[in-house]
């Protein structure tokens, strides 16, 4: 695997006891597919990503719903024309065929947080949580959401990435799973279960858990505020659940 420079934050991770090392065999074409091809410009060097070696925060004390189990108060529709809607108490997002992605979005901005919700799919498809995210509005009046998403690939992708996190729309993967040290956490996802997703951000720096697992440590300065939007993706069908979403804030 060739050598790349190094910015000077992939050179500070490479300083922290808690670097990483090396790709999974598993996960090697896919080096080739997003570095060596050069197909996503945010994409890391491997050798720099920092690892998420925390347990999971505690997730009782001091949390708030952002989702009342009645309707979408609180939240707004934006992108594509994919349903959002409440069955027992249930959030649910079902694809519309040949719409672009869409993502139900808080009206609220967060700064620093304890994000944690649980997720199920009905019908397999792509997903993920927006956080710190935001959006843009074209001459068209065409809105677009960008920025970090924890990624949720779904239940038939054996990649393992969901809990990395993904660059909507702003230059594709921030941080792959794809490290020998990720290998635990690329199992974590389950079939036909409710899978619990927890981001925490503060300052700037991400961490993610999928059912406990730690997955993602991601330091960056540019996403410091915005919304959290529950992704559905583009395609011919899906249909995600969520539930217990809440949100501590850090001050």
């Amino acid at each position: 695997m060739k050598n790349r420079l190094f910015t000077p934050l992939a050179f500070a991770a490479l300083l922290s006891l808690a670097h990483a090392g090396t790709v999974s065999d598993s996960q090697l074409n896919y080096v080739a597919n997003y570095r060596d091809r050069q197909q996503q410009p945010n994409l890391p060097a491997p050798e720099a990503q920092l690892l998420n070696t925390d347990a999971e925060p505690g997730l009782t004390d001091g949390f708030s719903s952002l989702f009342n189990g009645h309707d979408l108060t609180g939240w707004v529709r934006k992108g594509g024309a994919h349903r959002f809607e409440i069955q027992d108490g249930v959030l649910v997002g079902t694809c519309v065929p040949g719409s672009p992605n869409a993502f139900l979005c808080t009206e609220q901005e967060f700064t620093d947080f304890i994000f944690t919700c649980e997720m199920k799919w009905e019908v397999d498809s792509n997903s993920g949580i927006m956080f710190r995210a935001r959006s843009k509005t074209d001459d068209k009046g065409k809105v677009t959401v960008y920025g970090p998403q924890c990624e949720m690939e779904g239940i038939e992708n054996k990649r393992g990435w969901s809990g990395g996190i993904y660059g909507e729309k702003a230059g594709g993967w921030f941080y792959p799973l794809w490290l020998e040290a990720h290998e635990e956490v690329r199992q974590a996802l389950k079939a036909d279960h409710w899978n619990r997703i927890t981001i925490q951000a503060e300052g700037d720096t991400v961490k993610t858990w999928v059912n406990g697992i730690p997955a993602a440590h991601w330091n960056n300065a540019e996403y410091r505020k915005g919304f959290f939007g529950l992704q559905v993706h583009a395609g011919k069908q899906g249909k995600v659940c969520w539930r217990n979403i809440k949100l501590k804030e850090l001050k």
